[in-house]
C-alpha cells in the first residue's frame, strides 16, 4: 500500500501550483504557508493529516481557532486556505472527496476602511516637504527625507500597493514620464498615471541619489536597479521600513500613528477620487482590483459623506 504524502509535501505542491498557475506572489504564498502549517499542527495533535481528515475534524479546527480568540476575519481566511487546499487535493486525485465543501464560515460584517481626510494627507505632504528642504540637515538625512517625500507623493498620486511601491524600478522615474508600468498581483501589469507633484518629487529624489553616487562611486546602492534601493536581501526598501517612517511622519504632522499606514493612504487615494466624482471602474483599474466588488467597499465611504451633506445642507433636513 502506497504511503500517504506528508502535510509538508502536500503544502509544497499546493504552493507550487499557486505560484505557477495563479501567479501568487511571495506574500500570498507566505500567508498560505503559515495558515496551513497551523492547520497541520492541529491535525497532528488529533491524529490526522491533510490526506485523511474529515469534515468534522475541520469543524473542530475552526472551533479551536475560536477558542484561541481568533477574530472572525482570521477564521474566515483560514477556512479559505483549507477550501483552496482541498480543491487542489481533489483535482490532483489525492483525495476522493472534499471535506471542506460543506463548511460554512463565520459571519462577518464588512467594515469601512480607515480613511484620512484630504486635509490630513495635505498636512503629511507639507511636513514631508519641509523635512526634505531642511537646510541644517546632513546630506544623508536630507536624502532619506527626500525619499520619504517621494514615496508619499507617489503613493497618494497612484494608490499603489505598498509592495508595488517599494519595488518600483529606477526607470519609473524617467524624465517627463506621464505613466508608469506597475507589476501587481498575479504578475499582471497595469498603467498608472503620475501627477506633476509626484513626477517632481521623483526627479528631486533621483537627482539627490545621483549626487550621492558622484560622491561615493563605490556605493553599490548608487548602481541599483531599484528606485528605492536598500542593502537588504530584496535589494529595495522593505514595506516594514516604509511603514515605520510613515508613522513617524504622521506623529510629526500632528496625527495619531495608529491611524496611518501605507494601506490607509491607498484607501485615501481611492475614496478621495470617488468623492470627487471618479468612475468606480476607473478606480478599480487604477488599484489593480480584479473584481469590482473589491473596489465597491469605497462607495460606502462616499455614501456616508453624501448622507452627511444632505443632512447638514438640505433646506428641508431636520434641524
Amino acid at each position: 500500500m502506497r504511503a500517504k504524502p506528508s502535510d509538508t509535501k502536500l503544502t509544497g505542491l499546493f504552493l507550487d501550483m499557486l505560484a505557477a498557475e495563479q501567479g501568487a506572489g511571495p506574500n500570498t504564498l507566505d500567508a498560505y504557508r503559515r495558515d496551513l502549517t497551523d492547520f497541520s499542527e492541529f491535525l497532528g495533535r488529533v491524529g490526522h493529516t491533510f490526506a485523511d481528515a474529515g469534515t468534522q475534524t475541520l469543524r473542530d479546527y475552526l472551533a479551536d481557532l475560536d477558542t484561541r480568540g481568533f477574530k472572525s476575519t482570521s477564521v474566515a481566511r483560514r477556512l479559505s486556505a483549507m477550501r483552496h487546499l482541498y480543491r487542489f487535493l481533489l483535482n490532483e486525485r489525492i483525495r476522493a472527496e472534499d471535506p471542506a465543501a460543506i463548511l460554512s464560515g463565520p459571519k462577518r460584517g464588512r467594515g469601512l476602511p480607515k480613511v484620512l481626510s484630504i486635509a490630513d494627507v495635505d498636512r503629511m505632504l507639507r511636513r514631508a516637504k519641509e523635512l526634505s528642504e531642511a537646510e541644517d540637515a546632513s546630506a544623508a538625512k536630507r536624502l532619506r527625507a527626500l525619499r520619504l517625500y517621494c514615496l508619499l507623493e507617489v503613493l497618494y498620486a497612484t494608490g499603489l500597493r505598498v509592495s508595488e511601491l517599494v519595488a518600483l524600478p529606477r526607470t519609473a522615474a524617467k524624465r517627463d514620464a506621464r505613466m508608469i508600468v506597475v507589476r501587481g498581483k498575479g504578475n499582471k501589469e497595469r498603467l498608472v498615471p503620475l501627477n506633476e507633484a509626484s513626477r517632481q518629487a521623483m526627479a528631486d529624489y533621483l537627482g539627490a541619489t545621483e549626487a550621492a553616487k558622484t560622491e561615493k562611486k563605490k556605493d553599490s546602492l548608487a548602481a541599483s536597479k531599484w528606485l528605492f534601493p536598500s542593502f537588504g536581501e530584496s535589494g529595495h526598501l522593505t514595506r516594514q521600513h516604509f511603514a515605520r517612517d510613515l508613522k513617524e511622519l504622521a506623529v510629526a504632522s500632528g496625527l495619531q500613528a495608529r491611524l496611518v499606514s501605507p494601506h490607509v493612504l491607498r484607501h485615501a487615494f481611492a475614496s478621495h477620487l470617488l468623492h470627487n466624482g471618479a468612475d468606480l471602474r476607473i478606480v478599480q483599474t487604477l488599484l489593480g482590483h480584479t473584481d469590482i466588488s473589491t473596489t465597491q467597499i469605497y462607495t460606502h465611504v462616499v455614501e456616508e459623506r453624501l448622507k452627511s451633506l444632505v443632512r447638514d445642507l438640505h433646506p428641508l433636513a431636520e434641524k
